[in-house]
């Protein structure tokens, strides 16, 4: 049987300096507004700017009855943008309000950690600070208005920034549709895997790609242990941990996973080599982020764990939903087979002139393996629904992976096919539970 030929490992990319700073704001859910907020208020006043300069250019012309017809445009402009100041708030309100609720429904049906789906949302994200920013601006637009009808004495007439709030007003609309579109997906249970496949297979690929590295690291002189607050190691800043590294001509060693729980004590990194000294503890600390909970950058297994979790809760006796439980194993089963090839265990980063400087453990494909099924095939031998998606899964995947990597799948089927056969009497509901059909019961 062919197992086929695995991808040529990709060139290892320089790791961008500014990564782990992106990936912590993409789970925040206050940058986007607050940074929108900073931003139209720059906005407005370059429209405030235009607004003046093309009064003044007026006035100077003596275009008074130019002048006298942007006023009353202006004037007509403003009954508009003072229902929009007093209306957006509370629809900002009601549509908050609204979100709380899907997202709640979400965490209930699927697991908590859907809600970080919604937070980590470029549409959620946009929505709300569009929102926020039309509201803003039309607030400081208020502000310009004259009182003033006199084209000689007129002092504002904020044209521009009134289309300019006419404008946003259209742009939050067109985005409340994409919102709603979305948050109506987060109750559905297809979109909400696919999209935890997505984000598991975009972290993947910002790990390198590189052959196993087997050579003996140099003597170890010293480790670093974590102060502060416990939490879950989230990430490492690469490029900061690998020039700290080739500047002392060592090399750096992480000693937990990414996703691990440390405490205060526990030693993070681990040096070795012959350089004269260690790099500064300070700068060492500081590449080290610890969180309150495990996120999709640099680990690989944080996917796999929610897709887990849902199909666990989905045939848990008091849910009783085996088909959700199926929809998970077909997204395991697809990550798995896209890490079917790939190097995996220790990451070895190096600097630009190919020294190891950073060695990051990383799981290997038991552990994916094991976190992908053990669970699921625990709970699969009293429903054939899904013990027959695993049994199709296993086949899959055995098709697919190198000879070596066999061994982990070949063990949980083994396991599969015992504990059914233990709880089956029935030698026909044995073979039905354990005919291998990609979409359980088909």
């Amino acid at each position: 049987m062919s197992t086929g030929s695995p991808p040529t490992p990709r060139r290892t990319r320089q790791p961008r300096p500014l990564s782990p700073l992106r990936e912590h704001l993409r789970d925040t859910f206050w940058f986007a507004p607050t940074a929108a907020l900073f931003l139209v208020g720059f906005v407005w006043s370059g429209a405030q700017a235009l607004d003046e300069a093309i009064l003044t250019e007026l006035q100077q012309a003596g275009q008074d009855e130019a002048v006298r017809t942007l006023v009353s445009w202006a004037q007509d402009a403003r009954a508009i943008v003072t229902t929009i100041s007093s209306a957006m708030m509370t629809f900002i309100g009601v549509v908050f309000s609204i979100s709380l609720v899907a997202v709640q429904m979400a965490a209930g049906n699927f697991s908590p950690r859907v809600v970080r789906l919604f937070t980590r949302s470029r549409i959620s994200k946009a929505t709300f600070a569009v929102f926020l920013s039309t509201f803003a601006l039309s607030l400081l637009v208020l502000t310009s208005y004259d009182s003033e009808t006199d084209p000689a004495r007129v002092t504002s007439v904020p044209l521009v920034q009134s289309l300019l709030t006419l404008l946003l007003v259209g742009l939050s609309l067109l985005l409340f549709i994409a919102y709603v579109t979305q948050t109506l997906q987060l109750m559905r249970v297809g979109p909400v895997v696919d999209r935890v496949l997505r984000e598991s297979l975009t972290g993947l690929t910002q790990m390198p790609v590189q052959p196993p590295d087997r050579s003996d690291l140099p003597p170890e002189r010293g480790r670093l242990e974590h102060r502060g607050p416990a939490g879950t190691l989230r990430d490492v800043h690469v490029a900061r941990l690998v020039r700290a590294a080739r500047r002392k001509d060592v090399v750096l060693r992480l000693i937990p996973r990414i996703g691990d729980y440390v405490v205060s004590g526990t030693p993070v990194l681990a040096v070795h080599g012959h350089g004269a000294e260690a790099p500064a503890t300070a700068v060492l600390r500081s590449a080290v982020s610890v969180g309150v909970e495990r996120t999709f950058h640099m680990d690989l297994g944080f996917g796999l764990r929610q897709l887990a979790d849902i199909g666990l809760r989905a045939v848990s006796p008091g849910v009783n939903d085996p088909t959700t439980a199926v929809q998970c194993i077909d997204r395991i089963v697809a990550y798995l087979a896209v890490v079917a090839h790939r190097p995996l265990g220790a990451v070895h980063h190096r600097d630009r002139g190919g020294a190891v400087r950073l060695v990051q453990e990383g799981p290997e494909w038991e552990d994916l393996v094991d976190l992908g099924f053990a669970e699921l095939r625990g709970r699969a031998v009293d429903d054939p629904q899904v013990s027959r998606r695993l049994m199709a899964g296993f086949e899959d995947l055995l098709r697919i992976v190198p000879a070596e990597r066999r061994g982990p799948l070949e063990r949980h089927r083994g396991l599969l096919v015992r504990a059914v056969t233990g709880e089956q009497p029935v030698t026909a509901d044995r073979v039905f539970a354990l005919e291998p059909d990609r979409q359980g019961i088909g």
